[in-house]
């Protein structure tokens, strides 16, 4: 799996990893992080993460617990995922000068 974008799935997924999580811990991670705006169920999750650790993006930590597999962001994953902060605020700021130029200040009103 080539990525130099991520998906909003797996910039979230990535994030949560910052710090070693499993499967549930990631998921409500997810949705403390942003507010209940965004989830992600089990099969998104778990696809997710087999494509995230193939790309090595993320490893699976050693457990003795086999029914929990712990993951963490590897230092790729991690520069993945500044890369990926730094593109998302340039879209926004794009987003935000397309506003502020249209003519007469725009309908809309959006929070900066």
């Amino acid at each position: 799996m080539d990525m130099n974008q991520l998906t909003d799935s797996a910039y979230y997924i990535l994030l949560s990893v910052l710090e070693a999580k499993h499967g549930y811990a990631i998921m409500k991670y997810i949705e403390e992080l942003t507010n209940g705006d965004f989830s992600i169920g089990p099969a998104t999750l778990y696809t997710l993460l087999k494509k995230l650790q193939s790309a090595g993006f993320i490893i699976q930590d050693e457990t003795d617990d086999d029914r929990r597999k712990i993951y963490t962001a590897t230092e790729k994953g991690i520069s993945l995922l500044c890369s990926e902060i730094t593109r998302r605020k340039q879209m926004v700021e794009h987003g935000l000068n397309a506003f502020r130029s249209l003519k007469g200040g725009g309908e809309h009103e959006i929070e900066e």
